[in-house]
């Protein structure tokens, strides 16, 4: 499958940590309110197969806490969203208000391959308290641990002009 460019061209520089953070802080309040819509989503339709009072008595017992069926939905949730986004525009809504890009180094658009990569690494990034995040820090090209996994890079694009 032929990748496809994104635009603007260019050869923009690499996002620092502080653009980083405020993008994914953006994400991270866009994400929360989809997450609480899945849940709700997901607490009707069961509602609906056991009904209200069934659904309340499991819940007020406890045995709904830690739902594998509900965490994994919500894992694929987070995961398409930020998939959709990569690999289609580059940006998420975060990224867009802080002109920040995903990327290949040629200025293509990333795979899902690369999506799934940055996201799985970014989950273990964040279990490390954040070390794969703040390895841009170290990093020469100012890359963090999903960039270098996912071979993808984050720019720095211009605001577009009118």
């Amino acid at each position: 499958m032929p990748k496809h460019l994104l635009r603007p061209q260019g050869d923009f520089p690499p996002v620092g940590l502080g653009r980083r953070l405020a993008a994914m802080f953006y994400d991270f309040l866009l994400c929360t309110a989809l997450l609480m819509v899945t849940t709700l989503i997901y607490k009707l339709i069961m509602m609906a197969f056991i009904g209200e009072a069934r659904l309340r008595e499991l819940s007020e017992a406890g045995a709904l806490d830690g739902d594998p069926l509900l965490s994994t939905i919500l894992l694929f949730v987070l995961f398409a969203f930020f998939a959709k986004f990569w690999t289609h525009a580059g940006q998420t809504l975060g990224m867009q208000v802080w002109g920040v890009r995903v990327q290949n180094v040629d200025g293509s658009a990333i795979s899902l391959w690369q999506a799934l990569l940055r996201f799985i690494v970014s989950i273990a990034s964040w279990l490390c308290l954040g070390l794969g995040f703040f390895w841009v820090l170290i990093d020469k090209k100012k890359r963090s641990w999903h960039d270098i996994y996912s071979d993808s890079q984050l720019v720095r694009i211009p605001k577009k002009t009118k």
